[in-house]
């Protein structure tokens, strides 16, 4: 089993229709057509939404999305309006929610890699190859590739797994000359944050993107990016090759659950339990320390 470990109940508010609850956001329409994104405090772990929030994380990835969409501008335009407020929504949603333009989403999780670890190196153990791509002997967990590459996956149901595909299956699946069009502006949008991220001393090693056509059949960039929860960030000045890398993301999270301190059986059907108030400390602290390396900015 997976999933929620308890599914909150949608907000009400006048003129807007409630059309998802994710693992983290909550999307409405207003009478325009226009999508409201309000990014929760929600975190999971394991293909589980856990009963536990993480104060200000979705704030802080709503922020920080904001100044990266703000770096790719001209690589690649987003969907966000606006971040005002719809009229009668609760004063939570403030610093966390986004007015975004509807898209025709593409089914495609556009993941770059630019170091090996994850279900790449797992592939990789196995047949030297990322998603059909193949790579050098002698790599290691945490080793730099020879250079980044689009490794796309499936796009999964809560609870369930992406599933990472060769780029010929996009092509089938979406045409030769769109999925030609999500590798380029993936690996571009990709290098243009590694090279920001390596300034300010953090590894991107990973992260997914989610694109869309407007009604101008312009290609543009969707939901979160570079986020702690869309990307690996590890510290510069210990990454290491050839072991797990301490990184700016749940981490905690998972080692607590993983602990014997949890009473946890991660393959049993029983949902996880309740953070302890140390995990979400540490974690919160990760995330705005995450925001605060990239943007240079304080967080308030």
């Amino acid at each position: 089993m997976s999933g929620f470990v308890e599914k909150p109940e949608a907000v009400e508010v006048p003129g807007l229709t409630h059309l998802h609850t994710g693992k983290v956001r909550d999307l409405y329409q207003n009478a325009d057509g226009e999508l409201i994104m309000v990014a929760s405090d929600r975190i999971s772990a394991f293909d589980w939404v856990l009963p536990t929030e993480i104060p200000d994380k979705g704030r802080v990835l709503t922020q920080l999305s904001l100044w990266w969409f703000d770096q790719l501008a001209d690589l690649v335009p987003h969907h966000v309006l606006s971040t005002d407020l719809p009229p009668g929504a609760p004063a939570d949603w403030a610093g966390r929610t986004t007015v975004c333009r509807s898209l025709a989403m593409v089914p495609v999780e556009c993941v770059a890699r630019g170091y090996l670890t994850g279900s790449g190196l797992a592939e990789y153990q196995q047949t030297r190859t990322v998603c059909g791509l193949a790579l050098p002997e002698g790599l290691a967990d945490g080793s730099e590739l020879p250079g980044p590459i689009f490794t796309p996956a499936t796009k999964a149901a809560v609870g369930e797994h992406d599933e990472n595909v060769p780029y010929e299956e996009v092509a089938r699946q979406v045409g030769a000359e769109v999925a030609a069009q999500l590798r380029q502006t993936t690996l571009a949008v990709y290098g243009r944050a590694r090279d920001i991220a390596r300034e300010r001393g953090i590894v991107l090693a990973d992260t997914k993107f989610e694109f869309g056509f407007d009604a101008e059949q312009r290609l543009t960039l969707a939901d979160e990016v570079l986020t702690p929860d869309s990307s690996r960030f590890w510290p510069a000045d210990v990454w290491q090759p050839g072991r797990a890398q301490p990184s700016f993301d749940k981490q905690f999270v998972r080692d607590w659950l993983t602990s014997p301190a949890s009473g946890w059986d991660r393959g049993s059907e029983q949902p996880p339990p309740p953070l302890p108030q140390e995990t979400v400390e540490r974690t919160r602290a990760k995330y705005i320390e995450a925001y605060e390396r990239l943007t240079g900015l304080p967080w308030s």
